[in-house]
């Protein structure tokens, strides 16, 4: 199998993350996303969309979008658990990684698409008075998620999560999208600081 990446992009590293956690390792092949060669041949032959990353499976078989790559891995290698344990905590992990995706994730990527001049050709119609608007968003479920840690170490409960790899990389995402974390959210703070320190968050 190979794994078409598309480096420090937000959505190929979720997978990056989730693979050195589980200790797996698949070959890359790199796609220049600042060239735009994920509109190219090579991967819209693979992905309709012309995104990435993309899986293709020794079969032929592809596989897009980063979380339903990573629960192929998970249901492959289901230890450390990524996505939970029994009913209840896989239920939890999704939950939260929906939030983090929609709440978070999703408003920082506005906002980063919307208003720096470097996705001008992306993003079109770019339109800053969205992007502004996706901002406050951002802010809100902050300090939402500020409030749920002050109670637990991670995102979904007592154990790293796949909610964690979003959540981290979508606050990474909020430096060139120009959003600051709020200094009061100091649960946020401590929690990105520890998951950023794993050795899985420089894959």
């Amino acid at each position: 199998m190979k794994l078409f990446d598309g480096g420090r992009a937000p959505n190929p590293r979720r997978v990056r993350v989730f693979l050195a956690e589980k200790g797996i390792e698949v070959p890359l092949v790199p796609v220049d996303m600042g060239a735009l060669e994920h509109k190219g041949e090579t991967v819209s032959s693979r992905n309709p969309l012309r995104r990435l990353p993309v899986l293709e499976l020794d079969d032929g078989t592809i596989l897009t979008e980063s979380v339903a790559i990573c629960r192929y891995f998970e249901e492959l290698h289901p230890e450390p658990a990524l996505f939970g344990k029994g009913a209840l905590g896989k239920a939890l992990v999704e939950m939260w990684q929906r939030r983090m995706e929609l709440n978070l994730m999703l408003p920082v990527a506005f906002a980063f698409r919307h208003i720096h001049p470097a996705m001008k050709e992306w993003e079109v119609p770019q339109i800053p008075e969205w992007g502004e608007a996706n901002k406050p968003k951002a802010i809100g479920f902050l300090r939402l998620l500020d409030r749920e840690l002050a109670g637990r170490p991670f995102v979904a409960g007592d154990a790293y999560s796949i909610a964690d790899i979003t959540g981290m990389i979508a606050v990474d995402f909020m430096k060139p999208a120009r959003i600051q974390v709020p200094p009061e959210c100091t649960n946020v703070l401590r929690w990105h600081g520890e998951v950023s320190s794993r050795p899985s968050a420089a894959a």
